[in-house]
């Protein structure tokens, strides 16, 4: 059976890594957005994602963002689930006992990228790292767009099964039909969650227990008020937000993310809007159409 956690639901947010202008991480500004995460409600906190840049940032880069995120959320009642994945097994369990060792309370595991794995061989990573951090919570993450392959069904339900301290997926892979055999199979106290903002209400709709947000990092009270409603069942209000929020949380990915949410937060006055090559600021399309949003949504 997969281990009770009863804070693993809701709304988390995959946060976004600010930078110099020199392309040094800015501290003191990360810092800032983890305290105004916590204070609008959000109560788990993603580090070194697909949105924190994670490709590229060094391990030492990645643990000292971690080690922040803890710091500060470890002050309240939030919750961090570290990014930890890679395209190699041993460096992902490397990686993952270090998160463990700094205090996280979980990993965000994503699917191995430019391998391409059978199924089998799926089962097998995940299983080497599952069995490496025993009791530690393990959150898969499934993003095909991304990685070039997904993590079926069936093989999300048998690691489920076979490892207690896998605990939940993310789930971005936009297969509705694949999610809903995940949810209505799955077994006692394992947790689905909307890796896509966009999906969220219906997700919830049907079983999921809450997002992984990128949206959260621009708007995080609205998201999670969302996520909230939805989640107790307030359907109308739910409905309310999300159809407030949907323009932006489709146009965070107009281009390459996190590039639209980083200048929104840049307009917001949030961070300076500097990303890590290959990565580069959105177009001037772009900017227009983020300004257009953020005057309709105010």
């Amino acid at each position: 059976m997969t281990i009770k956690l009863d804070w693993l639901q809701g709304c988390g947010t995959a946060l976004v890594t600010p930078f110099h202008a020199d392309g040094s991480i800015d501290d003191d500004c990360f810092k800032k957005l983890v305290k105004r995460q916590i204070k609008n409600g959000v109560k788990i906190l993603i580090p070194c994602g697909t949105t924190g840049e994670a490709a590229t940032l060094s391990e030492a880069e990645k643990l000292h963002v971690i080690r922040m995120t803890i710091e500060v959320a470890h002050q309240s009642d939030a919750k961090v689930i570290a990014g930890t994945g890679s395209n190699s097994t041993a460096a992902t369990i490397e990686m993952t006992r270090k998160v463990r060792e700094l205090g996280a309370d979980g990993a965000l595991i994503v699917a191995p990228y430019y391998n391409r794995p059978t199924q089998e061989g799926m089962f097998a990573h995940f299983g080497e790292i599952a069995k490496s951090v025993k009791e530690f919570p393990i959150m898969l993450y499934n993003v095909p767009s991304r990685t070039a392959s997904n993590i079926s069904a069936e093989t999300c339900l048998r690691l489920a099964n076979e490892y207690e301290n896998i605990a939940a997926t993310k789930e971005a892979s936009g297969n509705f039909s694949q999610i809903m055999e995940i949810i209505a199979k799955r077994p006692e106290n394992f947790a689905v969650f909307s890796g896509d903002d966009a999906t969220t209400l219906p997700l919830i709709a049907i079983g999921a227990d809450g997002l992984i947000s990128v949206c959260a990092n621009e708007i995080p009270a609205e998201t999670s008020a969302m996520v909230e409603k939805a989640l107790d069942g307030a359907w109308t209000a739910a409905r309310k937000i999300h159809y407030k929020i949907l323009p932006l949380m489709e146009a965070n990915f107009i281009e390459a993310s996190p590039a639209p949410c980083k200048f929104v937060m840049k307009e917001m006055g949030l961070l300076e809007e500097n990303l890590r090559l290959p990565l580069v600021p959105v177009t001037e399309p772009t900017q227009k159409k983020l300004r257009e949003i953020l005057e309709e949504i105010k």
